[in-house]
């Protein structure tokens, strides 16, 4: 079990802990939705974006998996604290940047901005990593998350690749981002998130650089106190 268990009646006021474990409702729609609740980010899909879906004014995203698709095999490597997330145009018949939820030009935008010069790491918004736990709608909370990594450049964090589905040939993205260093996000940073300012002294310290100077402060597991 999750050392942090939050119930759905408690998700308005709640931080976000790494690792822990955000309940679902119980009345059987889409309103049980817990990240929603955390983050009044929408209720469906994998990319939820808070702020224009087209940018480039986000205020957050949240990155949402079941780690359970074996076409577009999204991956955690806590070891590196890296995540791997692919984008959302996964069936043919649409452009590479043509999707509803606007993911894949939410993923050009933000990574264009860091390898520009001068980079704008300031228009990139928090992203924030949730997967499906066990039960209902249930999530667990995985880190908050920067586009790209220390050692992967700008040919390889964000890299379009072909697949073919029948006879049909699409594009798609694979991005690599950088799990931060923090373990917990305070309620009032995403208060200030919802507000439309990411750099108050409310942001955690590994947010702060990273934005001021591309540090990419990992969080890896061996780094992690264990109890």
């Amino acid at each position: 079990m999750a050392e942090v268990d939050v119930g759905f009646e408690k998700l308005l006021d709640s931080d976000l802990t790494v690792g822990g474990l955000y309940r679902g409702g119980t009345a059987g729609n889409s309103g049980d939705d817990p990240i929603d609740r955390l983050l009044h980010c929408g209720n469906m899909g994998g990319f939820r974006i808070v702020g224009s879906s087209r940018g480039p004014s986000y205020s957050l995203v949240v990155l949402y998996t079941t780690f359970r698709d074996p076409d577009w095999p999204d991956r955690l490597d806590p070891e590196k604290g890296l995540f791997v997330y692919y984008g959302d145009n996964k069936k043919p018949g649409r452009l590479l940047h043509d999707t509803p939820k606007g993911g894949n030009e939410l993923l050009r935008i933000c990574f264009d901005a860091i390898h520009v010069e001068p980079a704008h790491r300031e228009r990139v918004p928090p992203f924030f990593i949730f997967s499906k736990a066990g039960s209902g709608r249930d999530v667990i909370f995985h880190g908050l998350a920067a586009p790209g990594a220390a050692d992967l450049g700008e040919t390889t964090d964000l890299v379009a690749f072909w697949r073919t589905k029948g006879s049909e040939r699409f594009q798609n993205y694979h991005a690599t981002f950088t799990i931060l260093d923090v373990e917990v996000i305070p309620r009032a940073w995403i208060r200030d998130l919802l507000a439309g300012v990411s750099m108050r002294e409310t942001a955690p310290a590994a947010w702060q650089q990273w934005v001021k100077g591309a540090t990419y402060d990992a969080l890896r597991l061996r780094d992690r106190v264990v109890s």
